[in-house]
């Protein structure tokens, strides 16, 4: 079991944590056993380790439990793929869309974590959440609280 996880880790290792490149380029491998892969839906797992995110606070309030999930799928491709300042766009249903953009990464032992803004757009109203989130070794996210 212990050689499995240190091939889990080098793997991990060697993929690197994504949030200093591109685009997510990855459509197996580690993330596909992770529950990320081909397509845009994001795994359940790694969605649930995320506890809501920042669209689960006020900043998420009248959204639809499927716009919080495409929500949250947004707030995890910030994190783990997109360079810093970009935009990660979803859209809802009823005029409500959001964009997620997540700051540059740093390290906090030896963990990567990242500050973001999750904006949900209303009609004409906008509410904006902000947090930091450090990756787990399994590729989760963790908000900080």
């Amino acid at each position: 079991m212990k050689f499995h996880l240190t091939l889990l880790a080098g793997a991990l290792a060697l993929s690197g944590c994504g949030t200093t490149g591109g685009a997510n380029r990855e459509t197996g491998g580690v993330l596909a056993s992770l529950g990320v892969g081909g397509g845009d839906t994001v795994g359940a797992s790694i969605i649930s380790a995320m506890h809501g995110g920042l669209v689960g606070g006020s900043v998420g309030a009248g959204l639809t439990g499927a716009e919080k999930r495409t929500a949250l799928e947004a707030e995890y491709k910030a994190l783990e793929y997109t360079p810093s300042g970009k935009v990660v766009a979803w859209t809802g249903k009823q005029n409500r869309r959001g964009e997620v953009v997540a700051a540059q990464p740093y390290q906090v032992g030896s963990q990567n974590c990242r500050q973001y803004k999750q904006t949900v757009f209303t009609g004409s109203a906008s509410a904006i959440a902000r947090g930091t989130a450090c990756r787990n070794p399994d590729g989760s996210w963790t908000p900080l609280t």
